[in-house]
């Protein structure tokens, strides 16, 4: 599955009208689902964003080790709307939006810092008919003891090219994300199986 966030602008033609998700046509209905996740989403980024506590050196050492420690090996399972056009996407007449919400799966071998908050995922995402192994490079925030993930502009060979800002707490992921004509919101759970296994042992 992508540095500042490419927003789109009021006077982006997919984004000019919010409100004619309820006009055009039927109104769209949310699934609980989606309605959850998009709380989540926002609240998980509104403590980001209000989060403006320093943390001492050998704090922030202890987070990156266990934020790597906890990445190893892990997998990322969950779902992704996409808001965009029906016209385009489905060769449909009219300019009618609707909300699709769709698989995704992140195996991540394991997570590394390079430099500062630079760091690299190494991983087999899969969404959609996609399925490629590649190494992301991220850049890595922290609200207070939670960390942010984000990219901007990202290529990533056999994708496409994405911006994304990602929360991670606990056993939980959720996040936003766009590409070049649409985007979403994304979240899920992280599995982590040989810790499970080591606990039943």
């Amino acid at each position: 599955m992508p540095l500042r966030p490419h927003l789109p602008t009021s006077g982006s033609r997919e984004w000019r009208k919010p409100s004619r998700f309820a006009t055009c046509g039927a109104a769209i209905h949310y699934s609980e689902t989606v309605r959850r996740a998009t709380l989540a989403s926002l609240t998980l980024l509104a403590t980001f964003a209000c989060s403006t506590g320093a943390t001492a050196p050998e704090e922030q050492e202890a987070l990156e080790q266990a934020f790597e420690e906890s990445m190893r090996g892990a997998v990322l399972v969950g779902k992704f709307t996409i808001f965009g056009e029906a016209g385009r996407s489905q060769g449909a007449e009219g300019e009618g939006r609707e909300i699709r919400l769709r698989s995704e799966r992140y195996e991540i071998e394991k997570a590394v810092k390079r430099t500062g908050d630079l760091w690299t995922f190494h991983a087999r995402i899969q969404f959609g008919d996609k399925d490629v192994t590649v190494p992301v490079p991220v850049k890595l925030s922290w609200a207070g003891d939670t960390p942010v993930v984000g990219v901007t502009d990202l290529g990533i060979p056999g994708l496409g090219t994405y911006t994304a800002r990602v929360v991670f707490y606990r056993d939980s992921y959720a996040g936003m994300w766009w590409g070049a004509t649409h985007g979403g919101n994304l979240f899920g759970t992280i599995e982590r199986p040989e810790a499970d296994q080591s606990n039943r042992e």
